[in-house]
């Protein structure tokens, strides 16, 4: 099994959800990888002219998947050092603790989008007119599922985040007015 390497404190549950949020993009990134690659996934003719592939679609669904993978791979941050202190290559903010505010703000954010993400491509996919073979839509249904899980564990580990964080002694002083 996976290991995250998540702090002292951290709960089994929060790392686990951090995991879990963290890897449901892997099923549909490689679905799109494989059709920008030309590996056929029960789509029909018509599919891959509408997505642009063979062409610049194939790199559009690429970046696509490594930007999603980007963001999902940023949930670990939320129980691990890395998400508490801005790292060395960040010039004029390197060392510093990250805000619990701005942390949370963004990973809020990012659990109101992929939640509504989720629930809309699966209401679209449901009602979607697509020309693809039953094998075809079983696969998009298999790959796409899991996007259904981001948000909840994305805002469960957010949760968690803001709770710990908050309830830690600030590593640096607090400003006093």
């Amino acid at each position: 099994m996976l290991k995250v390497n998540a702090l002292p404190g951290v709960p089994a549950w929060a790392e686990r959800a951090a995991m879990g949020a963290a890897l449901t993009n892997v099923p549909s990134a490689l679905w799109r990888l494989a059709i920008a690659m030309g590996v056929p996934v029960g789509l029909a003719p018509s599919e891959y002219d509408t997505m642009g592939v063979p062409g610049w679609g194939s790199l559009w669904l690429v970046l696509l998947s490594v930007v999603s993978e980007l963001f999902a791979f940023l949930a670990l941050g939320l129980v691990q050092g890395w998400g508490e202190v801005w790292p060395r290559w960040i010039p004029f903010l390197r060392g510093r603790p990250i805000p619990v505010l701005f942390a949370t703000g963004l990973a809020g954010l990012g659990t109101l989008a992929t939640t509504v993400y989720g629930v809309l491509f699966v209401y679209t996919t449901f009602h979607a007119d697509m020309d693809a073979s039953p094998w075809g839509i079983c696969l998009l249904d298999i790959a796409y599922a899991p996007l259904l899980l981001w948000g909840p564990l994305l805002g469960a580990t957010t949760v968690h985040y803001y709770r710990r964080r908050r309830g830690a002694a600030s590593p640096h002083p607090a400003h006093v007015n």
